[in-house]
């Protein structure tokens, strides 16, 4: 995330493309691993539900609940230092953009 656009010349192409592919890799590294536990979780409940034969379709919406809920305690902190970086590198980037 470290990458800066202060050596470019104002608003090209390149710019526009990297600005687009930050945005991009900061929206996956966000919802990445939140996506990653609820197919995990969603996995092993389709798993018990075949092995005992329970075909409750809501059964697997607490657990999926639960897990997203420790993913977002555990990895809070880190999802807004990483947010709060790149918000701060694109406003910082902004003079340099426009100039």
């Amino acid at each position: 995330m470290r990458d800066t656009l202060d050596e470019r010349p104002p608003m090209t192409a390149e710019t526009v493309m990297t600005l687009a592919f930050q945005a991009l890799r900061m929206a996956l590294s966000m919802a990445g691993p939140l996506l990653l536990v609820t197919l995990l979780v969603g996995l092993l409940i389709s798993i018990l539900q075949a092995a005992t034969q329970i075909n409750e379709m809501t059964l697997s919406f607490i657990p999926k609940l639960l897990a997203i809920g420790t993913t977002l305690v555990l990895l809070g902190p880190w999802m807004i230092d990483t947010m709060v970086d790149y918000i701060r590198n694109l406003i910082q980037s902004i003079p340099n953009l426009v100039a």
